[in-house]
């Protein structure tokens, strides 16, 4: 497979952990289950937990995934941002 679609699949799954996740924590949350007159006995919240829990640990998987995709890019980023700084500071002495 090549990087552009791995990279588009990696994203695709992240976005679908995240959104999962999210939705899950809001719905888990004490005080807006109460505030809509709602009781936990009413919601499923052992799948619900099961939900939140899994996705945020695939979340994490795939950001660390996509990190190390993107190691190289993020050196090089991080060497230039700083390179830049230090160059400015050598001007302004001159």
């Amino acid at each position: 497979m090549n990087p552009t679609k791995t990279n588009y699949w990696i994203d695709i799954g992240m976005g679908v952990a995240f959104v999962l996740s999210f939705i899950t924590g809001i719905i888990k949350w004490p005080r807006l289950v109460t505030r809509f007159g709602l009781t936990y006995n009413q919601l499923p919240m052992n799948q619900l937990t099961i939900i939140h829990d899994w996705s945020g640990i695939i979340l994490g998987l795939l950001v660390l995934l996509h990190l190390v995709l993107h190691r190289k890019w993020i050196s090089y980023t991080t060497k230039q941002f700083f390179k830049r700084k230090e160059e400015k500071k050598c001007e302004s002495q001159q």
